[in-house]
């Protein structure tokens, strides 16, 4: 704890530090926190899972006063992050009391209205934050801290114009905290508009190269699978990430991983926001040891402890090959990035490689036997005719097994 104290975080949250066990600061706890304590703005280069939430707790929890109305927002791109963010700041904000709000898209809208007229701390993904701020059932004139939390993702999803709409009716007299994974143009664009001199904290990257290995296998399409559940049982694995780029193929690998003896979940953008959350408590609560997912869906999760990789499917944009790899190979633990490569594969495999600094190592394919595909239970007579009357015009669906096997 001396080091924390060392940075000047007030006895309060000192005292929920302690609570929670932490030793000493992460790198960007240390660099960020002093200057973010003075009041400056601030821009950090930091990956999920860095501790970056508790420096921008630090100045919420210092200038928020219970029962003066939303003064902190932080914004985020996606509701799993909203949440995580949600929880940590209740954590470190225990002991003085601060209501922390959280609001997104696909619930009801009501509760969060309710909710809105008695809260100090607003934590929202932009679309139903500026819905709020439309509706006028949330205003931001009382703003004393703004916070953009992996901003560069945000962007990347199309948010950057609910974002300048956003932080437009904040206060000019209000501490900006910008935290992003890379610094781009647009990022930097926002900085220019929005914030003070800010000062730039650029860390070295999080995920470390030399414990970091990659391999891949080039392997028929129709034994994609089978490959994938050899691989996965000759591994020795904490916890997994496989990524698909398509909804149907997460919900195929995950039911048929779970065939084959694995405790797989999925996850991914076509779930309701209960089954998502259902889904990250279960893994956290090690109750899953395979997390099987599309990009879009583990934005912004903060997943401790993998140790493995595997990319079922290679990113059709060439900078998600990044993202996902960080997901591994952190705070001096080793990890594996294993790249399964059909034919569908190969062209987005090259801009990988041209587009990024990356040594992906060939490895022979092993041998291996084909792995069951479970089907769907069949439904009963009378109730199949009817079905089938109505999908008279689709596709017969064996073809989709043959597509993801």
């Amino acid at each position: 704890m001396k080091e924390f104290k060392e940075l000047g975080i007030n006895k309060t949250i000192l005292k929920s530090i302690n609570d929670q066990g932490f030793d000493e600061p992460t790198d960007i706890q240390r660099e960020t926190i002093p200057a973010i304590l003075k009041g400056k703005d601030v821009i950090a280069s930091s990956p999920t899972g860095s501790g970056k939430t508790l420096a921008f707790a630090c100045p919420i929890i210092d200038s928020v006063k219970k029962g003066q109305g939303v003064q902190a927002i932080v914004i985020t791109p996606t509701r799993e992050l909203a949440l995580q963010v949600t929880d940590a700041l209740k954590t470190f904000s225990k002991y003085k009391k601060l209501m922390v709000t959280t609001i997104y898209g696909g619930v009801s809208i009501n509760p969060q209205i309710r909710d809105l007229k008695r809260t100090e701390v607003v934590v929202g993904t932009p679309g139903r934050v500026l819905d709020h701020l439309q509706r006028g059932t949330m205003h931001l004139d009382s703003i004393k801290v703004a916070v953009l939390d992996e901003a560069d993702r945000m962007l990347d999803m199309g948010f950057i114009d609910d974002v300048n709409k956003i932080l437009s009716q904040c206060p000019r007299q209000r501490q900006t905290l910008l935290y992003s994974a890379t610094i781009t143009n647009d990022i930097s664009g926002i900085a220019n508009r929005y914030m003070k001199q800010p000062e730039k904290v650029l860390l070295e990257e999080y995920v470390d190269p030399k414990k970091l290995k990659q391999f891949y296998y080039n392997v028929d399409g129709s034994k994609k699978f089978s490959l994938l559940v050899h691989i996965m049982k000759q591994e020795t694995a904490s916890l997994s990430m496989v990524f698909c780029n398509t909804r149907r193929c997460v919900d195929f690998v995950a039911r048929n991983l779970n065939k084959q003896g694995f405790d797989a979940m999925a996850i991914h953008g076509g779930h309701s926001q209960a089954k998502r959350t259902r889904t990250m408590d279960k893994f956290h609560d090690d109750k899953a040891d395979v997390l099987v997912c599309t990009d879009v869906a583990a934005r912004g999760l903060h997943i401790e402890n993998v140790s493995h990789v595997y990319n079922y499917d290679i990113p059709r944009e060439s900078k998600q090959y990044i993202h996902r790899i960080g997901r591994t190979a952190r705070a001096g633990e080793r990890g594996k990035a294993i790249n399964l490569l059909s034919d569908r594969d190969f062209g987005n495999f090259d801009r990988v490689l041209r587009d990024n600094d990356v040594n992906i190592i060939k490895k022979d394919l092993p041998q291996f036997k084909r792995a069951g595909i479970g089907r769907r239970k069949k439904k009963n007579k009378k109730r199949r005719h009817r079905n089938n009357r109505r999908k008279k015009s689709k596709r017969n669906k064996n073809n989709y097994f043959n597509r993801y096997l």
